[in-house]
């Protein structure tokens, strides 16, 4: 029995409706009759398939760690901890998924217009949407996790079921400070700059994942051992964080404890409904300066023009003008520019293990940052058509393209290249070698087997064009395996295995590009 129009219950059924259509059953609308169902149904078949794969996993590891007992009675305090690990880096991304579905509320939907206008409540209007972020991020974290309290109730852990109740109030708290931050952020900063803050924030959230669990190496010993770390010594013996400390309640709930399960599930609820009550009408607000934020206002006698420039100089400014005027797009792009801090830390700290590690990353990350800003330059051409019918060189203007994706790319791993440098020479030099040929490289993919597009289309291009997208990652792997060999044991005599291992990548690399160049689209 549907729900009577124009409810709340009705509203959310709505926006579940969305939620399936935007991640398993996209294909279903877009693409052409049974085909894109034939897609849908193929992607739920995968799913189910890797959802019963887990299950399997998880069977294994439960049965090798004695997760059958006990049965009843306090769990083990081994168990306590691997839930409470488990359960803090939930909650960092589910904050980090939560931000991201705040903003798209708030400035990327385009519904709330119509529904504001409708008679329905702000409030309800509120509820619904922050019940569809919850369920959705619910969703896809009972996916993982569900396993456990399933395979837990085979193995006789009635109370594992907990893990639903559970996941729901760490959603709904996690999508109650996402949505209060956001907010706070629109009152503070404004609408147009919050767009671009709380996607950085929400990323910060797995950088923040990656450097609690890198804490000890960071912190390493010069003779290369780790040293204790507070979290440790807390934990320990006789330490703050004991097995009854209120650090654990999360995830003594997750383990079935009848108390802790109601406390959690008392403090989702209460988040909700506060988020609710308290900030539904400056909801109201937070859109009105959302849709207000594109007016901009020119400055009379702002705009100055310059004609001393040479061809190839003004194209690389303009593509860099372009995409500095859109924050939103920016924030998109840098965002993996978080994980270049993690790196930071492994090279400042003068741990020689970590040079190979620090090579491939740097490779990896500047090679994924060149492909994007290649999309944006050579792809999403505002007027391609007045570039292609103006009088200027066209192999002029495709270098001044690649110049302008590569070379900012190239100017932040500077700084990280040249403390490497110092620190190993030879490990320096190749680190930029593989780092310059992995940019170039992916750019040259980029402008060979890419197809002209929007700007609107940036979260997708991997979607557009699958060749691309293979050609990408196979050209990042080839790269990155061949500055891990050459990295491992910089100035040193190479073996017969690691000189044919450095042939088959370079091989790799050569071969990529080989195609790209067959694929190439050959009226540019």
């Amino acid at each position: 029995m549907s729900a009577r129009p124009g409810t709340a219950l009705w509203l959310l059924g709505h926006e579940l409706r969305l939620f399936w259509r935007t991640t398993l059953a996209s294909g279903a609308h877009g693409g052409k009759g049974r085909r894109g169902w034939r897609g849908a149904w193929l992607r739920l078949g995968g799913g189910l398939a890797v959802w019963l794969a887990l299950h399997a996993g998880v069977y294994l590891l439960l049965r090798a760690a004695g997760g059958a007992t006990p049965t009843l009675g306090t769990p083990p305090h081994g168990f306590v901890i691997a839930a409470g690990a488990i359960l803090l880096a939930s909650f960092l991304f589910m904050l980090s998924s939560a931000l991201k579905a705040s903003v798209e509320a708030l400035f990327d939907r385009g519904d709330m217009d119509l529904l504001l206008s409708s008679p329905l409540s702000s409030r309800s209007i509120f509820s619904v949407k922050l019940a569809g972020i919850v369920v959705g991020i619910t969703a896809l974290y009972l996916f993982f996790l569900a396993p456990f309290a399933h395979v837990g109730l085979l193995l006789g852990q009635l109370r594992w079921l907990a893990v639903y109740p559970v996941l729901l109030a760490m959603a709904a708290l996690a999508a109650s400070m996402a949505m209060l931050l956001t907010l706070a952020l629109v009152r503070w900063l404004g609408a147009r700059r919050t767009r671009v803050v709380a996607q950085v924030i929400g990323a910060l959230a797995g950088a923040l994942l990656f450097l609690l669990s890198q804490a000890g190496n960071f912190m390493a010993r010069d003779d290369g051992r780790a040293a204790p770390s507070a979290l440790t010594r807390l934990m320990g013996a006789g330490g703050t964080i004991d097995a009854d400390s209120l650090v654990w309640l999360p995830a003594r709930a997750a383990l079935g404890e009848p108390v802790e399960v109601a406390v959690v599930a008392i403090a989702g609820l209460l988040a909700a409904w506060a988020t609710v009550g308290l900030t539904h009408r400056f909801f109201v607000h937070g859109l009105q300066q959302a849709a207000s934020s594109g007016r901009a206002a020119t400055r009379p006698g702002s705009i100055r023009y310059r004609f001393d420039r040479s061809l190839f100089e003004t194209i690389v400014v303009k593509e860099w003008r372009l995409i500095w005027r859109d924050p939103h797009l920016v924030s998109q792009v840098l965002l993996q520019l978080l994980y270049l801090l993690p790196l930071c830390f492994l090279i400042f700290s003068k741990n020689a293990p970590h040079i190979a590690v620090t090579g491939v990353g740097l490779t990896m990350l500047c090679g994924s940052l060149s492909s994007a800003l290649a999309w944006i330059v050579l792809l999403a051409e505002d007027a391609p058509d007045l570039l292609q019918s103006s009088p200027a060189n066209a192999a002029t203007v495709r270098l001044a393209k690649l110049a302008a994706a590569v070379a900012p790319v190239l100017l932040l791993a500077a700084a990280p290249l040249a403390w490497l440098t110092l620190q190993e020479a030879l490990a320096g030099a190749f680190a930029a070698m593989t780092v310059c040929g992995a940019a170039a490289s992916a750019a040259l993919i980029t402008l060979w087997t890419g197809r002209s597009t929007t700007r609107s289309e940036f979260k997708s291009r991997g979607k557009r064009n699958i060749a691309t997208s293979l050609l990408d990652v196979c050209g990042l792997l080839g790269w990155a395996a061949l500055a891990w060999l050459l990295l491992r044991a910089p100035g040193a005599a190479q073996g017969g295995l690691a000189v044919l291992g450095m042939s088959a990548a370079a091989s790799v690399v050569l071969v990529v590009l080989f195609l790209a160049w067959l694929l190439r689209d050959r009226s540019r």
